[in-house]
């Protein structure tokens, strides 16, 4: 891997997140499944952990689109499903992320309810669930959920998306 970074994300659908990370330019892999942290969010709670190019995409960037393209301030009814969170793999990243998130917060007129999480251990999706989005992108599910999220990263994020994965959104 050699200088990449990794950091861990969840709030919404798997698939959704997943298709988003992908979509990054300087995102080297996104591993889908389910993380768990410690103490009262040991349970396993759909996630992704990406793989980054910290020169190509940073941090902050990785954090700002992962609020905007969940429901980082509702905290509804399937958060043990859907726990919002940033799972951190060190210390010194653990600091490095709360410090983002706490900048991002002025940004929004509701609480954010995106906590930052130890990374304890993951569990894989099982592969015929990977790669969702791109294998299936004319399912109703990814026309429905995911397009609208892209359609977002492309409007709030265009020159960090990789437009030839998102060509037929751009053609739309």
């Amino acid at each position: 891997m050699g200088d990449n970074e990794k950091i861990g994300l969840g709030g919404g659908c798997h698939w959704c997140t997943e298709a988003v990370f992908q979509s990054l330019k300087g995102v080297t892999s996104v591993a889908q499944g389910y993380i768990s942290s410690t103490q009262e969010n040991s349970s396993f709670s759909e996630a992704i952990i990406v793989n980054y190019n910290p020169i190509t995409v940073n941090l902050k960037l990785l954090i700002e689109v992962h609020l905007l393209t969940h429901k980082s301030t509702k905290n509804h009814s399937m958060r043990d499903k859907y726990r919002s969170a940033i799972y951190t793999f060190s210390n010194e990243q653990k600091i490095k992320a709360e410090t983002i998130l706490n900048a991002l917060k002025q940004q929004y007129k509701s609480k954010l309810v995106t906590r930052v999480l130890n990374f304890s251990e993951f569990k894989a999706s099982r592969e015929e669930i990977t790669n969702y989005y791109y294998k299936n992108p004319k399912k109703p599910f990814c026309e429905t959920f995911i397009d609208p999220k892209l359609k977002l990263l492309l409007k709030e994020y265009s020159t960090h998306v990789n437009t030839e994965k998102l060509n037929h959104l751009i053609l739309d």
